[in-house]
């Protein structure tokens, strides 16, 4: 039922505008890929050139190895969620599911049963008499998802399935349709531009930029290890502090930390900082002041003034009471590798020291 994905040298042009630029990608049999990016970064058209959809203007897809750019949509082997539900305002939730294999001509009895294991698969078993009208849009999406595994597809491909549901609703539902990948082994292509949703249930991220690949790897990779500027902007907050670099060393903030990447010919760079990758402690005598405080969970993110302008810092909600606006801290920055980008302005080099400030 699985299948490898292939993505060999894209290149798809609307007008002027070029949604992909040469895309190259390996997905492997049974993994469950997400495509990041921002809107125009060409995630969809990826997408759709699966699907049969779009046919790109050079470059080729590959299923288990065969080219099947040229293969017509029907004829493919994938199944497609989409944004907008897309479900047949006229026919129940069973009969939604079942519309592919009555295409097929199934027999009546047989696609039944089918659509009914379907509805159950994706927690629906009550619902099969009901009309989208009068289901909730989770309810809905969890109908045009058995719809799209109802012809059991080698590829399941989902299109920024979640955006229209509200925030719990999306939660629970990308979790359901992580466990349903997982049981059934489908190899699974996610687009989506919310980064927290590809981290949470993917086995790889795929970030894209401009219709090429700037990076994939593991979500914890792509957080924790960003190949570029763009992508550690893009999957995350980050701090942009003033540093001076020097060999492959930056000092930033009184410290001296090793630097992760290329380096600007400038040695004054802006030095890419994670706010959990800050730390704070209450000092009478700290060069750091709390801003604001902003509850976030199990978190609190402080905005903090610093010498040369502001940082954000995460800290656990248990160690952020007593840290108010006004409060005067020690800020120090965790010791790891970091990413450094060309500053537009210079700033002075600052001075190495050996405590926190």
């Amino acid at each position: 039922m699985t299948a490898s994905v292939e993505f060999r040298g894209l290149r798809r042009e609307f007008g002027k505008t070029v949604a992909l630029d040469g895309l190259d990608l390996h997905i492997a049999p049974g993994e469950f890929i997400a495509l990041l990016g921002p809107s125009g970064c060409g995630k969809t058209t990826a997408l759709r050139c699966v699907a049969g959809f779009e046919r790109p203007d050079s470059g080729a897809v590959l299923v288990d190895g065969k080219d099947i750019t040229n293969v017509p949509a029907n004829k493919r082997d994938a199944g497609m969620v989409f944004q907008s539900y897309s479900l047949f305002p006229n026919l129940n939730a069973r009969d939604n599911v079942a519309f592919g294999l009555r295409v097929r001509k199934v027999p009546v009895a047989a696609r039944r049963k089918k659509a009914d294991e379907l509805l159950e698969l994706v927690g629906l078993p009550t619902h099969a008499d009901r009309y989208p009208h009068q289901l909730s849009g989770g309810q809905q999406q969890r109908v045009a998802l058995a719809r799209a595994l109802a012809l059991e597809p080698r590829v399941l491909l989902l299109d920024e399935p979640l955006s229209a549901l509200d925030a719990k609703v999306r939660v629970a539902l990308r979790e359901e349709i992580r466990r349903l990948q997982l049981d059934l082994g489908i190899t699974t292509i996610f687009v989506t531009h919310d980064q927290e949703e590809a981290l949470s249930v993917a086995d790889r991220v795929a970030v894209l930029r401009a219709g090429r690949l700037e990076q994939i790897g593991s979500p914890a990779e792509v957080y924790d290890r960003p190949a570029t500027p763009f992508v550690a902007e893009f999957v995350g907050t980050m701090n942009h502090l003033a540093g001076h670099v020097s060999g492959d060393q930056v000092t930033v903030l009184g410290q001296l930390l090793p630097v992760d990447g290329p380096v600007p010919a400038d040695p004054s760079v802006d030095v890419l900082i994670r706010p959990e990758a800050v730390r704070i402690a209450p000092a009478a005598d700290g060069a750091g002041e709390v801003v604001a405080a902003s509850f976030r969970g199990a978190s609190v993110r402080l905005r903090l003034a610093v010498a040369g302008g502001e940082v954000l810092a995460d800290v656990p909600g248990h160690e952020a009471a007593g840290l108010g606006p006004g409060t005067r801290v020690a800020v120090s920055l965790v010791e790891r590798p970091v990413l450094v980008a060309a500053r537009t302005v210079t700033v002075p080099a600052p001075v190495v020291t050996t405590d926190a400030v």
